[in-house]
């Protein structure tokens, strides 16, 4: 098998035709801002209906829920920390966001995953501080389930965001 693809992009998050997208959620599950309200939106009222019976997700976990109208098959709900300085776990539960993510997409094996920046809008996660955790944890993730995913994208939302990850990137991986 080959070597897993990952991907940087700026692009929508709900327009990519992927095994799974990850969704930066709240605990309710139930809907929200940002990527998590552009979620729902593009899923359709299916998608709360199935995550009201889901009982919530703790900070650092997370579920799978179908994709209903989006073109991913599915939506892996992680709910991120809200930064307090660093002094609350913070940068341990975002990395369990990270590994729990695809630790789920393995056990589904869902072999095309797209992640947006968890924690780093309305939650105030440093967004440097986050994408090293992102690239970090997915490195080490690879190297314990090497040859599993063919495609790991990091979906960002802005210019900023995609060359703060792409300097990153060559850093971590290279």
């Amino acid at each position: 098998m080959k070597k897993t693809s990952i991907e940087l992009l700026q692009a929508d998050i709900t327009t990519l035709a992927v095994d799974a997208i990850v969704n930066a959620a709240n605990s309710t599950l139930l809907g929200g801002g940002g990527v998590d309200g552009a979620i729902h939106r593009a899923s359709g009222p299916k998608l709360r209906e199935f995550c009201s019976s889901l009982g919530g997700c703790s900070t650092g976990e997370a579920k799978i829920t179908p994709g209903f109208n989006l073109p991913a098959k599915f939506i892996i709900h992680t709910v991120g920390p809200v930064w307090q300085g660093g002094r609350n776990n913070e940068r341990t539960l975002l990395r369990n966001c990270y590994w729990n993510s695809l630790s789920l997409a393995l056990k589904h094996n869902l072999r095309s995953v797209a992640f947006p920046a968890i924690s780093t809008g309305a939650y105030r996660f440093p967004k440097e501080e986050a994408a090293r955790i992102a690239l970090t944890t997915t490195k080490d993730f690879l190297t314990v389930n090497a040859d599993f995913f063919q495609r790991i994208i990091f979906v960002l939302f802005s210019q900023e965001d995609l060359q703060l990850y792409q300097r990153l990137f060559r850093e971590i991986f290279e």
